[in-house]
């Protein structure tokens, strides 16, 4: 029997969808919302854990999202007490009603954390909890809290706002002499008061060291991560380099002993206050600070940060 063209034609649609390429199983797979595509834990899929922290993140177009969406795995917010509420924003003319800690971080938060962590029959005999990132989950978000009021008086007020992540065992702790990770690790920075975090116990809020300090003795304090996980300091102090032209030798060694300090004693180095322009000086300012063992990328573009 001839097979004429026409009859080719004719059976060519049933022939592709007998015999799908990949690119069309894909499609269809994606259109029927197939639950061969559907996990649990998809929330961060594909999105790759990155060191660098969101400086100011609440003013990103949505605060913490924004930064997960870049595999950024730090983020800061600003908080002031008033009237019994902690309000996120830079100074009292960016603060609303309704951007509070709770809203902005707690509970976001809290529902991310909820989907990583299923409850069902395959996580029954789950020990710890995964953290934000799909493909990381033993990576944990720390969260910094910058106090902008009296940390002596907003202190008791942030630990009792992060009783919700405390509940569901989200949070980094140290505890009995020991210290265990968890999804979150929080860190006071600004005006947190560190004689009232050095009494906490159990201490799941810890302290932001100074870096430039951590041998001075007359601050009386061990540094170490169970108090202390990162130690920052202000980059133009510590360093000055603006990006443009060589930087000095005295400029390096200002950065590798700082760093080799932090690193001693099991702490992260953050500088923050880097230049952000002109690019180029950014950039070279980020290259050297990577190459001389900085641990955490302080930044403001993240789209930048998270190619670089």
């Amino acid at each position: 029997m001839k097979t004429t063209f026409l009859a080719v034609l004719t059976a060519l649609p049933a022939l592709i969808l007998a015999k799908p390429g990949v690119d069309q199983t894909i499609a269809q797979l994606e259109s029927s919302n197939s639950k061969l595509l559907q996990y649990p834990t998809q929330f961060t899929q594909g999105i790759m854990p990155r060191a660098i922290h969101s400086h100011n993140d609440y003013w990103r177009d949505v605060p913490l999202l924004t930064a997960l969406s870049y595999g950024v795995a730090s983020v800061e917010a600003d908080v002031s007490l008033i009237n019994g509420t902690l309000f996120v924003g830079h100074e009292p003319g960016a603060l609303t009603k309704d951007r509070t800690f709770d809203s902005l971080y707690v509970q976001p938060l809290l529902q991310i954390l909820n989907k990583q962590n299923p409850k069902n029959a395959f996580t029954v005999n789950n020990t710890s909890p995964n953290g934000v990132f799909d493909t990381a989950g033993e990576i944990p978000l720390q969260l910094l809290v910058d106090i902008k009021t009296d940390g002596v008086e907003a202190l008791p007020f942030i630990l009792k706002a992060l009783q919700p992540l405390r509940s569901a065992g989200y949070l980094t702790v140290f505890a009995n002499g020991t210290l265990t990770q968890s999804a979150v690790t929080v860190v006071g920075t600004g005006n947190s008061p560190l004689e009232q975090v050095k009494a906490l116990s159990p201490r799941d809020y810890f302290f932001d060291a100074p870096l430039t300090q951590l041998t001075d003795p007359s601050l009386n304090t061990t540094w170490d991560p169970t108090l202390s996980p990162l130690a920052s300091t202000d980059y133009e102090t510590a360093v000055g380099w603006s990006g443009i032209g060589n930087i000095t030798d005295e400029q390096v060694a200002n950065i590798t002993q700082f760093v080799g300090d932090a690193h001693a004693r099991g702490i992260a180095a953050r500088f923050w206050d880097t230049p952000a322009w002109p690019i180029y000086a950014r950039d070279n300012v980020w290259r050297v600070l990577l190459e001389n063992g900085a641990d955490w990328l302080n930044a403001d573009d993240l789209a930048a940060a998270s190619s670089f």
